[in-house]
């Protein structure tokens, strides 16, 4: 576990409280401890990645289950698909709302502003088509 929590950058108090809650999994060995695979910290990342965008760990737990289910529901794909259309469209909203404080700056504030919406659109728009092809 220590070189899991290490691995990961997190404690192992960390990684017993998600496994004690069942959003990691654990093989035991023939002295009882527990072994952590490749699997187990992909879903560590994972976790943290998910912690990182606030959500709760339910959801956290819900969208972990989606992951490794091998057949998905219809109605937990358009569940999901709501959800992040929602995401967007409050994003749009705030972009909006963004628009007077990018007036007042100057041109290189900008330019900097420019350049990280631009590689921010790269990045979902690289999402977004790994998700539709």
């Amino acid at each position: 576990m220590g070189e899991l929590a290490e691995i990961a950058m997190v404690s192992k108090r960390t990684i017993d409280y998600y496994t004690s809650i069942g959003l990691l999994s654990a093989e035991r060995s023939q002295s009882n401890y527990r072994i952590y695979t490749e699997e187990s910290l992909k879903d560590l990342k994972f976790i943290e990645e998910c912690k990182s965008l606030h959500y709760p760990l339910d959801e956290i737990k819900r969208k972990l289950d989606m992951k490794k289910d091998k057949t998905i529901r219809d109605s937990e794909v358009e569940k999901h698909l709501n959800a992040v259309t929602q995401q967007m469209q409050q994003l749009q909203n705030d972009l909006y709302d963004l628009t007077s404080f990018i007036e007042k700056l100057d041109d290189m504030q900008k330019e900097k502003f420019a350049t990280n919406l631009m590689m921010l659109k790269s990045v979902l728009k690289e999402s977004l088509l790994r998700i539709t092809s």
